[in-house]
């Protein structure tokens, strides 16, 4: 049963129209039915075959305000390279010493970058990333010799957007406490980002639907232009 404070917002969202993305925004915000710091949402519906290899969308943008979420970086590399990932700001850095605590059971981060060398070892721990979306990924910037780089644009606020088995892509675009410009700016750098990984193959609308929410609040449907 939806609670009183998510049926009163919904009353507030005329169902039978669509709004313009920066409308959209701002009314998900004033509608947040928590007492907390929620995270705004953009769910997209694609018209994709996430079987067909070239459709399988997969990828990573940097958004201008960031997402107000702080991940912590853990790179996997050695020498050289692991000193420009503790230099870029990484919260843990190592090659054999830290696959040894994953071995262990150990998930104390949020996102992994490791040298292109190192996905030797690390693809040993497949079965235990791949699930939770933590096994870095070329298309998404996470296998690079550019560790230092990779480390600041996460910092900064990249996100990865991935295509569900339905055709679907969820990604955080912020906070409520943004301001109603920067969750604007942000949805529309990730939107043209979805438009321009548009598959060659796909036929007919590509965009079949998107919409807003806030953590428990209602969808609010965006036009698609």
């Amino acid at each position: 049963m939806a609670g009183k404070k998510y049926k009163a917002a919904l009353a507030q969202i005329d169902r039978t129209k669509t709004y313009d993305y920066a409308e959209a925004v701002a009314l998900a915000k004033k509608l947040s039915t928590t007492k907390f710091d929620s995270s705004v949402e953009v769910s997209y519906s694609l018209n994709v075959d996430p079987r067909q290899a070239d459709q399988n969308i997969r990828g990573a943008i940097v958004l201008p305000n960031g997402t107000g979420r702080t991940q912590k970086v853990l790179v996997i590399a050695d020498g050289p390279k692991a000193e420009e990932a503790r230099a870029a700001g990484a919260d843990f850095v190592g090659a054999d010493d830290m696959l040894e605590q994953i071995k262990g059971g150990w998930l104390g981060f949020d996102i992994i970058v490791a040298t292109p060398n190192m996905m030797g070892k690390l693809g040993r721990f497949g079965k235990l990333l791949g699930p939770k979306g933590l096994m870095p990924n070329p298309k998404t910037g996470t296998v690079t010799m550019n560790v230092g780089q990779a480390v600041t644009e996460i910092k900064k606020g990249k996100v990865e957007y991935r295509v569900d088995k339905d055709g679907n892509v969820n990604v955080m675009i912020g906070k409520t406490s943004f301001s109603d410009e920067a969750l604007a700016q942000n949805f529309k750098t990730l939107y043209d980002q979805i438009v321009r990984v548009k598959p060659q193959t796909v036929k007919g609308n590509y965009i079949k639907g998107v919409t807003v929410s806030t953590t428990m609040g209602p969808g609010i449907k965006v036009t698609v232009a």
